[in-house]
């Protein structure tokens, strides 16, 4: 499985530009809802957690994490514990206090 999160973003606009092209959609009716919708994944995560210590979104989720709260881990995936886990999900339900941008 391969997933890039620029590669999905440039096949949504694509997939509303045809839907423009066959008289679908008016180009006044793009929206939030219609760019999600044309996504893989149109979920937005409330929390993403990155291991293998990078401090970087390393084009995933680009849209769908816009208002995600980041959790980078030192360790690399495969080493990742329940404890690991268990800390993050303690720390984002106790010391996170989610504001949606505003």
């Amino acid at each position: 499985m391969s997933y890039g999160g620029r590669d999905e973003l440039v096949n949504a606009c694509r997939q509303i530009a045809s839907r423009v092209k066959f008289g679908k959609i008016e180009v006044d009716e793009i929206d939030r809802k219609t760019v999600e919708d044309a996504l893989l994944i149109p979920d937005n995560p409330d929390l993403v957690i990155r291991t293998s210590g990078e401090i970087r979104l390393s084009n995933f989720l680009l849209w769908q994490s816009a208002y995600s709260e980041w959790y980078f881990l030192p360790i690399q995936w495969p080493a990742l514990k329940r404890e690991d886990f268990l800390a993050v999900l303690n720390n984002y339900v106790q010391q996170r206090k989610r504001r949606f941008g505003k």
